[in-house]
């Protein structure tokens, strides 16, 4: 069969991989279910397993999997019955919907109670694992089933990061799992043509970028976006600023040439080379409100170019003060800009324990207090939504980000925390206090009482 008439580039990817356990980090609605049901008639057909053992998060979802096998047995033209509703266990009230091949070999949907796997052996199939409610009695019970070196598959999009799945998907991420790691987010799946396959048609750039635009607004929160269609796990309970705080500081507009800047400007700079990013950010406050004017993120750039571009923001008649990270690499380049622009206008910040909490802090409370505000960006929200606040056993507070980032160790987040920083004081340096000569005039009033 042409398996292109049918599947995408990113389903085929999967279908193409004969790797013994393959986890799938998906987005909803992608044709995943679809692919793997293929798949499994597939090995069925081949005689490759002599069963398929499917569970899905619900019954509904069973019911949508036994339909698309139906369908892919009479494409491959082989003998196939559908035997329905079919009692496993009357004890155990444990039932499957069940596909036989005239090969003898069998594909059952069943419910997601863990017991359903005891006793069984074949390929085992979890779809939307994250979701199931047991899960650790589930694989628990699931694992044992392809001891005899039968395929594993497992499906899902992300629950929190509370949860057996996400452990999977980390340790697979880590090399401590050597599983197959397949991913695959909304945008990913747009490129390769699924909303062409949705239209029946070729589609514009335009039209996949408003359909996308469609699919978020109808989500109305961001965790739902995140998690449902990003691959991205949320945990609310742990992140130091929630979604809920960082939408309501958020403004698309917030952006502008530092040139026409006319108020005071304020600058942080977080500093990386290799592995880490180098971030600058500009702050204009007018009153007391504080507006992100420009994120200038370097990527693996030499120190006299950060340098050089740093220079020219420094030089700017509105600037007022800014704030660097002179924490191990950063501290030449925070002594140079001393040097050049003096130690009242440019201050170096060695990060410590308390100096991140209280930078961390300042953030937050300006956020929750609606005064500052951030772009509508992707990859700046999040960086301040990936900041876990973390108590020690010896009862210290570590500012740490969460293991799934990929973007790097926040580093928007604290260029951003250390502009704010810079312009809680504007001050132009200390006050010296000299004493006034005395007026001449006294001494006409010597002698007199």
């Amino acid at each position: 069969m042409k398996e292109n008439k049918y599947f995408l580039p990113y389903q085929i990817e999967w279908l193409k991989d004969d790797s013994d356990v393959k986890i799938w980090e998906k987005s909803r609605r992608i044709g995943a279910t679809y692919m793997q049901s293929y798949e499994d008639v597939r090995d069925c057909v081949a005689d490759k397993v002599p069963a398929v053992w499917f569970s899905s998060a619900d019954e509904s979802a069973a019911k949508e999997y036994i339909l698309y096998c139906e369908q892919w047995a009479k494409l491959f033209d082989k003998a196939a019955k559908y035997l329905g509703q079919v009692v496993l266990d009357s004890e155990k009230d444990i039932k499957a919907f069940v596909i036989k091949f005239a090969n003898g070999t069998r594909i059952h949907a069943i419910s997601s109670n863990p017991k359903a796997f005891r006793s069984k052996g074949g390929k085992v199939v979890l779809d939307e694992f994250a979701w199931h409610e047991d899960q650790e009695r589930l694989w628990a019970a699931a694992k044992p089933c392809i001891t005899w070196g039968y395929p594993l598959r497992v499906l899902s999009t992300h629950n929190g990061t509370n949860c057996r799945y996400y452990k999977f998907i980390e340790s697979t991420k880590k090399g401590r799992l050597k599983w197959s790691l397949h991913t695959t987010t909304i945008q990913t799946a747009v490129e390769q043509g699924l909303v062409d396959k949705i239209y029946k048609r070729p589609t514009t750039p335009e039209e996949r970028d408003a359909w996308l635009a469609e699919q978020r607004a109808s989500c109305f929160d961001e965790n739902t976006w995140l998690q449902e269609y990003c691959c991205i796990p949320v945990d609310e309970a742990s992140a130091f600023l929630t979604y809920e705080i960082l939408e309501k500081c958020t403004l698309a507009d917030v952006i502008r040439p530092l040139s026409e800047i006319k108020s005071d400007l304020f600058v942080g700079m977080d500093i990386g080379r290799k592995k880490d990013l180098t971030v600058i950010w500009c702050i204009e406050k007018i009153e007391n409100i504080k507006y992100t004017r420009m994120v200038k993120v370097i990527e693996k750039t030499p120190f006299h170019m950060q340098r050089a571009i740093l220079f020219e923001i420094l030089k700017l008649p509105t600037l007022r003060r800014a704030c660097i990270d002179a924490t191990g690499i950063g501290m030449q380049l925070a002594e140079e800009a001393q040097l050049a622009f003096g130690k009242y206008r440019v201050e170096a910040v060695t990060f410590s324990a308390k100096i991140k909490e209280d930078l961390a802090y300042g953030i937050r409370n300006d956020m929750e207090d609606r005064q500052f505000y951030i772009p509508d960006d992707f990859d700046c929200r999040e960086d301040f939504h990936s900041v876990r606040k973390v108590t020690t056993t010896a009862g210290a507070v570590r500012f740490d980000v969460a293991a799934s980032e990929a973007r790097g160790h926040a580093d928007r987040f604290w260029a951003c925390a250390l502009a704010r920083y810079a312009a809680a004081d504007t001050s132009s340096g200390p006050i010296n206090v000299a004493t006034r000569r005395k007026r001449e005039t006294t001494k006409f009033f010597r002698g007199y009482d």
